[in-house]
């Protein structure tokens, strides 16, 4: 019985791993390519006469694609950036007051925050459009930095607030007694202690936030604040961009999440888990 299942599991690893890595395999195939190895019959399975033209192309080539690429990626770098910084900041403060402070209807608040959470956030989408295009924010950077706060904040709140709760409720007391405030304790005593957890969160909302597509769809309609996950859907309908071209610019937007999930994955299953208990 034992063999029986790990044979089933095994199996179920392996499907997993060929839906997930095969699709990722094939665009890194096709995008050091020509276009007319690309299209060639019977297919290539693995790269002939590998190239990094494309590559080369998008990153400093001339033309319409290669600049809308290049424009996107600093969209969604900006984005992404100020989205996490603003995110922590007021997930920070919050976490230590709803952990380590008591005031009135703390216990009710802090419920209410994360229950946010439960509903789903496209349910969301068009009164927050309405929201935006009264306060002009529609197509700004401003705008789709607001609503990935709103989104992401409760998440960060709950991880964060786990990890303060956590922390010794002595060392604050002893900062307080010696003379310093809340701000001062918070600075110097409990957020070197509670660094994992911030970087965590740091990392959690930067990579939720870059692989947002229907917000930054709806929010922006100008290459100005496109991110890149957008400009690349809008260009895949568009016949006269290589394939190859169009593959190459879907792994330049996998290769920074890549890259931050594999270095830092101790610290986003840390986050994780630290998130998923009191």
């Amino acid at each position: 019985m034992k063999r029986r299942t790990g044979g089933l599991r095994g199996v179920g690893v392996a499907m997993i791993l060929l839906w997930s890595l095969v699709p990722i395999y094939w665009a890194i195939k096709t995008s050091l390519q020509t276009e007319a190895d690309a299209r060639a019959k019977p297919a290539h399975y693995l790269p002939t006469n590998a190239t990094w033209q494309n590559y080369a192309t998008l990153l400093s080539g001339d033309g319409d694609v290669p600049a809308q690429i290049r424009r996107s990626t600093l969209n969604i770098v900006i984005e992404c950036g100020a989205a996490t910084v603003v995110t922590v900041l007021l997930a920070t403060l919050a976490a230590y007051a709803f952990a380590r402070m008591h005031f009135r209807g703390k216990t009710v608040l802090f419920y209410a925050v994360i229950a946010t959470m439960a509903f789903p956030a496209y349910t969301t989408l068009i009164p927050l459009y309405r929201i935006m295009s009264t306060f002009g924010l529609v197509n700004t950077y401003t705008g789709i930095v607001l609503v990935y706060v709103s989104g992401f904040l409760p998440l960060a709140t709950w991880i964060l607030h786990n990890y303060f709760a956590s922390l010794p409720s002595g060392i604050e007391e002893a900062g307080l007694v010696d003379g310093a405030h809340r701000l001062q304790v918070l600075w110097h005593l409990l957020l070197p202690l509670a660094r994992p957890g911030i970087i965590s969160t740091a990392l959690i909302t930067f990579l939720f936030a870059w692989g947002q597509f229907l917000f930054p769809l709806v929010l922006s309609s100008d290459l100005s604040t496109q991110p890149l996950t957008v400009v690349i859907a809008s260009l895949q309908g568009r016949h006269v961009v290589p394939s190859t071209l169009l593959n190459a610019a879907g792994v330049l937007a996998i290769i920074v999440p890549a890259v931050l999930a594999l270095a830092f994955n101790r610290y986003i299953v840390n986050g994780l888990l630290a998130g998923s208990t009191k």
